[in-house]
């Protein structure tokens, strides 16, 4: 998190004033509201398109345009291996999107109840979830939908502030899980460390069938720096005896064609074959098809890997852009301190208490959409108003540069405001 000490801002509010002013004059419309690929990052996977060709066929000789299949190809079920870190056994293939398998898992738990539980969870009125802040609000907003309570904790530079998870979990039985992202977390760019990993798996949870959600979205979206390793959450879990406490995901969401890509979901043995007796009553099978075109686009972990450097040459700039006008416009004022993240598709942005609001609102009426003040927190309330997510893929950089300065604009007219 780059941080610096609070200027003297007073007498400055009509200079920054008038800067915005001339911000508002130019009639922009930009919108750096979702953190979308690009146009240039989707061009990177257009040979999907033509595959898989004329030969339906994976490795083992299936016909994969015919029903069967529910747990995916085999081939499909050891990338996503390679990339958890897990068996290929204990990986289901699921459609394009690894939200509506989390959905699904939650559902199922809800309707019918998990390994170790008590019964559907359904049948505790006052369920709650715990969502670290902030964070994606897609998780918090499936949580809220299925009727649990959402509990707001801290995520720090090395995962949850587990001092507070565990406290929670040890007193309350009603607590059923919590949301987490691993690596380059939604959106501070925060990577799990050993120690919070361990604690998550071996921490003592009130609810028998407490279940960690452990989305890994963004497990090979390096950008910069050496790899990141994050310590393996199904071992720490089998090591402290709770192996079926977690649920992992991933999806080629953004590595391909978001609306065509191929999501996965892994965990114990006891959790993936309670799993599979629902999966194969909801369907009959996955879209084969799609995992073989994938397969051969990719052969493997490494080339998988070689595709996501040609992303990380066409997103490292964008980050780099926003980081040095987030510096060169903020940084000596000291009104606002944001992540630094290798990876990931998000900067996550804080300013003065109470703000964030405002920016964005002068922000909009300069012509620049961002994503909702609050978003990242339950309920779209983020109880500091400080929060900014920042979402710099999408657009092209003259577009990028053009809504930093006038995010930074706007950060320097609100908070001038207090001082003059």
């Amino acid at each position: 998190m780059s941080q610096h000490p609070i200027s003297d801002l007073s007498g400055r509010h009509q200079e920054f004033r008038k800067a915005y002013e001339e911000f508002q004059a130019l009639g922009l419309a930009l919108d750096m509201t979702r953190g979308k690929p690009s146009a240039q990052q989707l061009d990177l996977s257009n040979e999907l398109l033509s595959l898989p060709g004329s030969d339906y066929r994976d490795a083992a000789g299936t016909d994969t345009r015919n029903y069967g299949g529910l747990d995916g190809l085999p081939g499909m079920k050891a990338l996503f291996a390679d990339i958890l870190g897990v068996d290929k056994d204990l990986v289901i293939i699921g459609g394009s999107s690894s939200l509506t398998m989390m959905y699904d898992t939650l559902a199922r738990a809800c309707m019918f109840g998990v390994p170790g539980g008590d019964g559907p969870w359904y049948g505790v009125p006052d369920r709650k979830f715990i969502c670290l802040t902030p964070g994606y609000d897609r998780h918090f907003l499936v949580t809220e939908h299925l009727g649990f309570g959402l509990i707001d904790v801290g995520i720090l530079d090395d995962g949850p502030d587990m001092d507070t998870v565990e406290s929670l979990v040890r007193e309350d039985s009603s607590i059923k899980g919590i949301w987490c992202v691993p690596k380059f977390s939604n959106p501070t760019g925060a990577c799990y460390g050993a120690e919070a990993v361990e604690r998550l798996a071996a921490m003592d949870t009130a609810a028998p069938d407490f279940r960690i959600i452990w989305d890994n979205a963004y497990a090979e979206h390096h950008f910069k720096g050496d790899y990141v390793e994050i310590p393996d959450i199904a071992q720490a879990c089998e090591r402290a005896g709770t192996p079926d406490r977690v649920y992992q995901f991933a999806s080629t969401s953004k590595i391909t064609h978001p609306g065509s890509g191929v999501a996965a979901m892994a965990s114990s043995e006891t959790n993936v074959a309670d799993a599979r007796k629902h999966i194969e009553v909801q369907t009959i099978g996955p879209d084969k098809v799609n995992q073989l075109r994938h397969l051969r686009l990719f052969g493997d972990l490494e080339g998988l890997r070689h595709h996501m450097t040609l992303h990380a040459d066409i997103v490292r700039p964008k980050f780099e852009l926003v980081q040095n006008i987030l510096q060169a416009e903020l940084g000596e004022l000291g009104v606002a301190t944001w992540t630094q993240p290798a990876g990931g598709y998000f900067i996550s942005l804080d300013v003065p208490d109470g703000l964030a609001s405002e920016v964005v609102g002068l922000a909009a009426s300069a012509g620049v959409k961002l994503t909702a003040a609050g978003a990242p927190f339950p309920y779209g309330k983020d109880p500091r108003d400080r929060n900014i997510r920042i979402a710099p893929t999408f657009p092209p950089m003259e577009d990028i540069e053009k809504a930093t300065r006038v995010l930074t604009a706007c950060v320097q007219l609100a908070a001038s405001a207090r001082h003059d």
